[in-house]
């Protein structure tokens, strides 16, 4: 495990993050080219690579930060449905949205997550935590979930991602994805 970072590194990351999600956002996963990003990030390119050492790494890492920002919303403002599989595609369908709103960004992510290799699996574990996590708490209970809940939580979060995938390729409209968030959903009212 890497130490942590002091708040100068810490900073030049959080730099580096925003401005790849900003050239991501204009123009998707081909205008994010590293040497624009080191130079809208004031590093060196050297330094960025000691950070991300690819593009991939560099917008896994975006993902789980757009997810991470996401798990906040939720936290601040959790679903209002009674039941864990409303609450859970409410929240599901909160993020879908938020993601629609950046669609090319959105792609450049999803594309990421889908050409990362083994040398970027701990960023991908990552972002798998952080889903199920934003699943586990739009369930809302306390306590650790079951295993029922646990494999139910992994079919969700793959179909998301396949939804995801689906509607950026235009093959799967938003009401189509929205139903499938709900359909995945109810796997949580199962025993």
């Amino acid at each position: 495990m890497a130490p942590p970072l002091t708040a100068r590194q810490a900073e030049r990351r959080r730099r580096i993050l925003r401005t790849a999600t900003t050239l991501a956002a204009r123009g998707g996963y081909d205008a994010v080219q590293m040497r624009e990003v080191a130079e809208g990030a004031q590093v060196a390119l050297g330094t960025l690579y000691r950070y991300f050492p690819s593009k991939v790494h560099l917008l896994v890492a975006v993902m789980l930060e757009q997810l991470r920002g996401l798990q906040e919303q939720v936290r601040r403002h959790p679903p209002t449905e009674r039941e864990p599989a409303p609450r859970v595609a409410e929240t599901l369908t909160r993020a879908f949205y938020a993601l629609q709103r950046e669609p090319l960004l959105a792609e450049a992510m999803v594309r990421a997550l889908s050409f990362a290799d083994r040398s970027v699996g701990a960023e991908v574990d990552q972002v798998s935590a952080t889903t199920g996590q934003l699943i586990l708490d739009a369930i809302g209970q306390s306590g650790p979930p079951t295993g029922s809940q646990r494999a139910a939580v992994r079919v969700i979060e793959h179909t998301w991602h396949a939804a995801l995938v689906a509607w950026l390729s235009g093959r799967a409209s938003i009401a189509e994805v929205r139903a499938d968030l709900h359909t995945a959903a109810r796997l949580l009212e199962l025993p």
